[in-house]
């Protein structure tokens, strides 16, 4: 698969200079669900960037006011499950497994599959119109690994198994936002920190990389149910 992607806009124009790419979801009219397709395409676009020696730091974001309503579930009735499946196990091990930091610059809500995504990143900044929840809960078991790690196992089971809505500011104060940005666009402020980050050479980031690797609970190439 090469770019353009038909649901992923990848915005190179700070990499040359700040070593910054911009990879942002792109079905707004669709909340930016996260089809298989798109899946695929974020995966293939984060295994490139990955590859870039000029790359230091990706920024995740979401066209429109939702930064993730999750999987596309139409699509279980369309697609063999094992399909569907082992996109998002690609997507996850993808984001988790980068070697240069990644930023989620949230734009609106996360939730479920969005809400794991989000997760998976180095650093979430949102706005106030942020929030996290895990509606999916009710069919499928939530991703709990990630989601410990950010806000430590007793509270995120209890999300886990409730499902219910994280308002901006409860975010921000257990650990699933790491700023809530107020005086101006989330993403604006996400390629300010992203410069900053950037700053340092990629194979010190990439030593830090593998220090937070070697410290994380789950292994993020499992099946995505399992993690």
């Amino acid at each position: 698969m090469t770019a353009p992607y038909d649901f992923l806009d990848v915005d190179t124009a700070d990499l040359a200079d700040f070593g910054v790419t911009v990879l942002t979801l792109n079905r707004p009219d669709k909340k930016n669900a996260l089809s298989h397709h798109l899946r695929t395409e974020l995966a293939h676009a984060l295994e490139s960037s990955a590859d870039d020696p000029h790359c230091r730091a990706v920024i995740l974001t979401g066209r429109g006011t939702v930064f993730s309503a999750g999987f596309d579930l139409s699509e279980f009735r369309t697609v063999d499950e094992k399909t569907l499946w082992a996109s998002s196990d690609r997507m996850n091990a993808a984001v988790a497994t980068h070697p240069v930091p990644v930023i989620a610059a949230l734009n609106g809500p996360a939730y479920a599959g969005g809400a794991d995504l989000a997760v998976l990143a180095d650093i979430r900044l949102g706005d106030r119109y942020t929030t996290f929840s895990h509606p999916e809960r009710t069919a499928f078991p939530v991703v709990y690994g990630p989601l410990a790690e950010c806000v430590g196992p007793t509270r995120a089971r209890e999300l886990a198994l409730t499902g219910r809505v994280v308002e901006a500011t409860e975010a921000l104060s257990i650990g699933l936002l790491t700023e809530i940005v107020h005086d101006r666009p989330v993403l604006e402020r996400a390629r300010e920190l992203a410069r900053d980050i950037a700053r340092t050479p990629r194979d010190v980031l990439e030593q830090m990389r593998r220090k937070f690797d070697a410290t994380r609970r789950y292994d993020p190439r499992v099946h995505t149910l399992t993690l």
